[in-house]
């Protein structure tokens, strides 16, 4: 499991400005078919995510200097 306490940016952008909460997070991040780039995809196909939000992730993900990275 990823320690939360580190988190990348993403994840801090997930958990503080669209309230995912860390469970729902962790599940997605235990997938074993967890890829690069994939997580937000995981998150909208487990249902943790609606499609607005998926939609506002990658356009967070557009922004220079923010990645995807764990």
């Amino acid at each position: 499991m990823n320690d939360l306490n580190q988190k990348p940016r993403l994840l801090s952008f997930l958990q503080e400005e669209l309230k995912i909460p860390s469970a729902s997070i962790n599940l997605a991040l235990n997938d074993p078919q967890l890829s690069y780039g994939s997580f937000p995809m995981l998150l909208w196909r487990y249902g943790l995510i609606s499609l607005s939000q998926l939609d506002l992730i990658y356009d967070w993900l557009d922004e220079p200097g923010h990645s995807c990275n764990f």
